[in-house]
């Protein structure tokens, strides 16, 4: 099963300077319970971003730099040979950025998608690809308003591909 996780603004924002743009702890602590134990894929930029392998899981890093090392990290020089490497794993999450949404979208990799929209528009440099209804129908969703932690009202979605 390969999902793609992410999290956007309504505007299909994901992130600015490679970086979030928004703090939404709830949307953390929900990407650490869903993704811990399995293994995590993603650009190495992403990586990167993040600056160490996350506890718990296997990380798998895409990049076109055959040189390439991250200790404790397995890399990758293309989508699909990242996706070989998770053969036996029953769950493997694509964790970003957004060539590697794109990418896997495209060739229509993702047997599902778990999206957090943040309900507020942003400025960003990268985008989530737009959601084709035709392809994928929501199949979970839950809703929560800002509250002290969570400053901007927001959902969990799951899609399944039809």
């Amino acid at each position: 099963m390969i999902t793609v996780i992410a999290a956007i603004a309504n505007n299909n924002a994901l992130g600015k300077d490679n970086d979030l743009i928004w703090h939404l702890p709830a949307d953390l602590k929900r990407f650490k319970r869903v993704t811990t134990g399995h293994y995590i894929l993603m650009g190495r930029n992403t990586f990167e971003s993040i600056g160490k392998p996350l506890p718990n899981r296997t990380t798998i890093i895409i990049t076109r730099n055959k040189n390439y090392f991250k200790d404790g990290c397995l890399i990758a020089n293309s989508l699909e040979a990242a996706i070989e490497l998770a053969k036996e794993e029953k769950q493997l999450f694509i964790i970003g950025g957004a060539q590697i949404y794109k990418e896997t979208i495209a060739k229509n990799l993702a047997d599902q998608l778990d999206i957090t929209v943040v309900h507020s528009e942003f400025e960003a440099d990268v985008y989530f690809p737009e959601i084709d209804v035709k392809v994928w129908k929501e199949v979970a969703r839950e809703d929560f308003s800002a509250d002290e932690k969570n400053k901007y009202d927001y959902s969990f979605i799951s899609y399944q591909k039809i």
